[in-house]
């Protein structure tokens, strides 16, 4: 979550919120948005199975948590991308997402990788 509230502003130039989600009860999830100063929100006290199994994420029975899921919704609150992560890996960056917001605008084509380069380097800046 860090990573995305570094790209905030970016998110912002975007026209793109963010809210996150997490199975952490209100006191852990109050701790975590201090110490990352989130300044997004972010909604606890999700059910394991229940609101999982509402969203499609993939969930951990033994842990009770939900592995990485990320939505992308147009202004119609379609969900026009999603990634699912079954593992602590293949979480997607706030770079990637950034991009994926890019090409769902159609600013960026599949293929035109010199255009999404220099996009990703100006974010770096």
């Amino acid at each position: 979550m860090a990573d995305y509230q570094a790209h905030l502003k970016h998110f912002a130039l975007e026209n793109v919120g963010l809210l996150a989600l997490s199975v952490d009860p209100w006191e852990k999830a109050k701790e975590m948005v201090e110490q990352l100063h989130l300044n997004f929100p972010v909604a606890y006290g999700l059910e394991v199975p229940r609101d999982a199994e509402k969203i499609g994420a993939f969930w951990e029975e033994r842990r009770g948590i939900l592995h990485a899921t990320d939505f992308m919704l147009n202004a119609e609150r379609k969900v026009v991308h999603a990634s699912y992560s079954t593992g602590p890996l293949g979480r997607i960056s706030a770079e990637e997402a950034l991009s994926i917001a890019q090409f769902l605008k159609g600013r960026i084509v599949p293929g035109d990788t010199q255009r999404l380069t220099q996009y990703l380097e100006d974010l770096r800046q």
